[in-house]
């Protein structure tokens, strides 16, 4: 029998993405599958229910999670979907295992089969599969654009007739995928770049984007392409420098967080007095308590003349390309396990057995499971 795959009409707060768009959907029907949405499942993202092709429509999102046997999702499952979905059902998405601890429980105890998003590997194999870097990119992008909404100078150098305006400068605060991208647009953006990362490996990333490379003397290469906590010295190094580099900026976006911990507090008080009246911070972290000790997540502090914005949900800001984009990490992801229609997880496959929650009625993902049994 084929393989029934499953998506809702997201019903988290401000989120408006999908996770299945049309082009996605038609190529899993393609692969043999049947593919069932609750009606209007991509309106917020701009992908009207005429858009898709080859798929089946449900009323309400309990006739879908009563019937599919694959449930994708962007948000986790709220506990009352859980409760609702069919015996022995799988569950792709960002499941939050941090943070969502009910939710997990919920899931091993239902024994559902649950593959979270946020695990997959961070392997050469996984690349087109890593959802966190899709979005992430988005949430770069996208900082910047608000760093420029708020901030009231130019970015670019203009010369006119009532002289040369300088080009504002900004700071971006960790080089991974999100940084990379803040980078990359403050530059197309014309502004002068500088960046910092705790991974030194970053250096030439940022070079190569036309941005400074802050040089702190401190190093943290974590496991996993993920920056380690800093010991309370090497913090001490590193603000000093910092806070001479934030000082000077016009804007500063910060990126930096460790998975499972509250972001590192990275611009105390002290520093952000330091900055001219109208200089603006962009704090992505913010849904995980900010880089920033002001940031407040989904508000705006100003702190003399200074704003702090806590940017959350940044990714669904632009819905439209964000849920194309997770939309075919699932894709990827799903391909392997679904032969001839039918569903077939490879459990020897390191992708399925690292990004697995909780299967059989047990918590899969070690560090998960230590933290909700003990």
């Amino acid at each position: 029998m084929p393989v029934i795959i499953g998506a809702l009409r997201e019903s988290a707060p401000r989120e408006t993405r999908v996770s299945l768009v049309p082009e996605v959907a038609e190529k899993l029907a393609q692969s043999g599958a049947r593919v069932l949405l609750e009606r209007g499942a991509g309106a917020s993202a701009q992908f009207p229910d005429a858009a898709y092709r080859g798929v089946e429509w449900a009323d309400s999102a309990a006739a879908v999670l009563e019937q599919s046997q694959v449930v994708l999702a962007v948000q986790p499952l709220s506990l009352e979907h859980i409760q609702a979905l069919k015996p022995g059902a799988v569950v792709v998405g960002f499941l939050q295992p941090y943070a969502r601890r009910e939710e997990v429980k919920a899931l091993k105890e239902r024994r559902i089969t649950s593959f979270a998003m946020e695990l997959v590997p961070r392997i050469s194999r996984a690349q087109s599969m890593d959802a966190l870097s899709s979005q992430a990119a988005i949430a770069g992008y996208k900082a910047v654009l608000i760093a420029a909404n708020h901030l009231p100078k130019f970015l670019p150098m203009l010369t006119t007739a009532a002289g040369t305006i300088r080009p504002a400068q900004v700071l971006v605060i960790g080089a991974g995928v999100a940084g990379l991208q803040a980078i990359a647009t403050a530059r197309r953006l014309g502004a002068v770049v500088e960046a910092y990362d705790v991974r030194g490996a970053t250096r030439e990333q940022v070079k190569s984007l036309g941005a400074k490379f802050v040089e702190t003397g401190v190093s943290a290469e974590g496991a996993g392409g993920y920056a380690r906590e800093l010991t309370e010295e090497e913090k001490r190094k590193q603000q000093e420098v910092l806070d001479s580099r934030i000082a000077a900026a016009d804007a500063v976006v910060t990126t930096a967080s460790v998975p499972g911990r509250p972001a590192p507090k990275i611009i105390p008080r002290a520093a952000v007095e330091r900055m001219r009246p109208g200089s603006v911070i962009v704090d992505i972290a913010a849904e995980q308590g900010g880089n920033c000790e002001l940031t407040r997540a989904g508000e705006v502090v100003t702190h003399q003349g200074v704003k702090v914005v806590g940017a959350v949900g940044l990714a669904g800001e632009l819905a439209y390309n964000a849920s194309e984009m997770y939309a075919r990490n699932l894709l990827n992801f799903l391909k392997p396990a679904i032969q001839k229609g039918e569903l077939a997880i490879d459990w020897s496959d390191e992708v399925f057995a690292q990004a697995c929650l909780t299967h059989a009625g047990e918590i899969k993902h070690e560090p998960t499971r230590k933290a909700i049994e003990g």
